[in-house]
């Protein structure tokens, strides 16, 4: 038991290493940053961008989602609960339309606050002696702020990167406990190496997410930092609970992976995916870089 300990804390630390120095290429290069670059620059963002795209698409069908079903329904089947309804889909319905009626909340405070400085700026103006002259020509201005306000938020917000970053350090959490679960060697080298190499793509696609939202960069470093730092939490929860032997620790493990389940789909299907194929250009390009990632994790997937 001595020697396993030690072999879950070295993959404690390799995996925390690791995901920081992947997280931090995007975040410290100022090349992923630079949005007013070339049409070329602009276009290889872009093709990334989709390329990540496909990485979180495949995480969501090949990855989250089979594993959250396949944990519920053990739990639900070892306490004997049968059920017809769908209790599985509706928890991950759930974590959907959480981060939805979250989303619409902050995005309708926006436009409150956006509208509210409009007409101060409006009647700020008349009071100082430009009412008519300003009046008509900015008539418009309400509606066009509102909307590009809107369209700013649609586009990459700070609100669904964190939701982003949300759902995967959870789903995180849950690969550190599948190792801190684990009663034997072998077992646990190989769930580590396989979540080395599916985390470092995943904190990659990531950070490039995070810094090309209006999230300033000390933000996206404490981001990385906590996203590197979940499945090394989770590993020392497995611990603790292997030692604790705590009964409904995998009943509630299941149904908080059925929230990242759902908070994965809306942000991979809402978020990710629209904004980059919704942008003009390159379109078969952009296909083909979706689904180089999805490929690429589909066949990391396949190979165990």
């Amino acid at each position: 038991m001595e020697y396993l300990l030690q072999v879950k804390i070295a993959a404690l630390v390799g995996l925390l290493v690791l995901t920081l120095i992947f997280g931090f290429i995007p975040a410290r290069v100022k090349w992923f940053r630079d949005t007013d670059g070339t049409e070329t620059h602009r276009t290889v963002l872009s093709l990334i961008s989709c390329f990540a795209g496909g990485v979180f698409l495949s995480a969501c069908f090949l990855d989250i989602i089979p594993d959250y079903l396949s944990d519920i329904n053990t739990e639900l089947h070892a306490r004997q609960l049968e059920t017809s309804f769908p209790l599985p889909e509706f928890i991950m319905a759930a974590g959907f339309f959480t981060v939805l009626i979250l989303e619409r909340i902050v995005l309708n405070c926006k436009e409150m606050r956006a509208t509210h400085e409009e007409r101060t700026t409006l009647i700020s103006e008349r009071k100082s002696g430009h009412g008519h002259g300003h009046g008509h020509g900015d008539g418009p201005d309400p509606e066009s702020s509102g909307h590009h306000v809107h369209v700013d938020f649609q586009a990459h917000s700070p609100f669904r990167s964190f939701m982003l970053f949300l759902s995967l350090s959870l789903h995180s959490i849950f690969e550190g406990l599948a190792i801190g679960l684990q009663t034997t060697d072998p077992k646990v080298l190989e769930i580590c190496i396989a979540i080395l190499v599916h985390k470092s793509i995943i904190v990659f696609s990531l950070a490039v997410k995070l810094v090309q939202s209006a999230i300033p960069p000390l933000w996206v470093a404490a981001y990385i930092g906590v996203f590197a730092l979940m499945s090394p939490v989770g590993i020392a929860i497995g611990i603790s609970v292997m030692e604790a032997q705590l009964a409904a620790g995998p009943l509630i493990q299941a149904i908080l992976e059925g929230f990242a389940a759902g908070t994965f789909v809306y942000i991979t299907f809402l978020e990710i995916l629209p904004h980059e194929l919704n942008s003009p250009g390159k379109q078969l390009l952009k296909v083909l870089f979706l689904l180089l990632g999805f490929s690429i994790m589909a066949a990391l997937s396949f190979l165990g």
